[in-house]
């Protein structure tokens, strides 16, 4: 392959939104069938490609990054700063850093790996997947029992030698309230047996827990967090607004002289152990079976919850943890073991088997310093790539015990 930063520019240069990445996707293809690696591509149009063992007595590893990108197909300028250090566009769109990054480090470490035939590895294995971004269809689509490796670094965050070991789930909660009785707010008022939903929901919410529920050493670990409170006289109100100005649209031409019947509100759940995520749940619904019995009879709270994406655990199996913090030591590049606190392709491979039936056990890894993802002030810094990329190849010969 090119040089790493060469080649990133290569990639980057081709538009790649969610699921309309075919372009990048055949140049890499091209790229990897002229150097005689094996490759191929998958019913979703992902691509594998790999450097066969040399030595059966060691294990396969590896290395994982999406193709797709935040933007759309508008062309894609690069500009690198008047001193060199870093990357970027003309600002009119993103530079898509996120992920090509890790895709042109990936496949810079694949090629050095192919190359020398005097190494003796496990094998490394390439997977380049699509629509990470949008709704990792990509990912959901892997043939994951053709894969060999147990171990997978998935190259995919934003700092140089940040090493997430956990992720958080994305479930969403939806909590529903309804009141026997509606009515008019002057005639009705004195009426106690009418509850208005519109309070009921804000005391609810109110009693409910928000923000961080537990945190530990490597950051938040589990968190609620409410997205949206509907209730009230707003049924009706079209408007071309939008933002806080269709928001305060909505409050000002609200009906005011209802006792509203039903409310609803939205919370987002994230969590990295399952155990503390049942706990949060659990908490929620007592709250919620106390409302229900204060108002027995006039009112009934539902919390319902639907998990979109499942946490990814830390796992008690250290050896990615210590084969990294190992090969940063020779380049001294210091390593941040962390969690994280939203979704990544991390969250799917630690809940699928390879090929000998063995669940996979994924990290993030970070393999260049990039600000201001998914905007069009998004930037690279150049060495902190070709730092990331010479630590990637140390991680590999010191997972192969070179």
């Amino acid at each position: 392959m090119d040089s790493v930063i060469d080649l990133f520019c290569t990639l980057a240069k081709i538009p790649s939104p969610s699921m309309r990445e075919d372009a990048v996707l055949d140049k890499i293809e091209e790229m990897l069938k002229d150097r005689g690696i094996p490759c191929r591509r998958d019913a979703c149009g992902n691509i594998y490609a790999s450097a066969p063992a040399t030595d059966p007595s060691k294990k396969p590893l590896a290395l994982s990054a999406h193709t797709d990108v935040v933007g759309d197909f508008s062309p894609v300028n690069i500009v690198f700063s008047d001193d060199g250090r870093t990357v970027g566009t003309d600002k009119t769109r993103t530079l898509g850093a996120d992920d090509k990054a890790g895709v042109a480090a990936a496949l810079v470490v694949l090629d050095g790996v192919f190359k020398d035939k005097s190494l003796k590895h496990g094998g490394l294995e390439v997977i380049l997947t699509r629509d990470e971004e949008h709704n990792m269809t990509g990912a959901e689509s892997l043939e994951f029992g053709t894969l060999l490796s147990e171990y997978v670094l998935v190259l995919d965050s934003d700092r140089l030698g940040d090493l997430p070991v956990a992720g958080a789930s994305y479930t969403k909660l939806f909590l529903s309230a309804h009141c026997e009785k509606s009515g008019h707010s002057g005639l009705d008022i004195g009426d106690e047996s009418r509850v208005n939903a519109a309070k009921l929901i804000a005391d609810v919410v109110s009693a409910l827990p928000n923000g961080v529920y537990k945190a530990d050493e490597t950051g938040v670990v589990t968190s609620l967090n409410i997205g949206a409170i509907v209730a009230g006289g707003v049924q009706n109100r079209p408007s071309d607004l939008q933002g806080a100005d269709y928001l305060r649209f909505l409050a000002e031409e609200a009906m005011s002289n209802v006792i509203n019947a039903d409310a609803f509100a939205l919370y987002s759940v994230r969590s990295s152990e399952v155990k503390t995520e049942e706990l949060l749940k659990n908490d929620v619904l007592r709250i919620v079976a106390a409302f229900n019995e204060k108002y027995k009879g006039r009112a009934t709270v539902k919390a319902d919850f639907s998990v979109h994406l499942p946490p990814f655990e830390r796992s008690e199996d250290t050896t990615i943890i210590d084969v990294v913090k190992k090969a940063a030591a020779k380049q001294n590049i210091p390593v941040s073991v962390m969690s994280f606190h939203a979704g990544a392709e991390t969250h799917i491979y630690a809940h699928r088997k390879n090929a000998f039936g063995k669940t996979f056990k994924p990290c993030l890894f970070g393999i260049a310093d990039i600000y201001n993802m998914h905007s069009p002030e998004e930037h690279m810094d150049v060495e902190s790539l070709k730092k990331g990329t010479e630590l990637l190849k140390e991680v590999f010969l010191t997972f192969n015990g070179a």
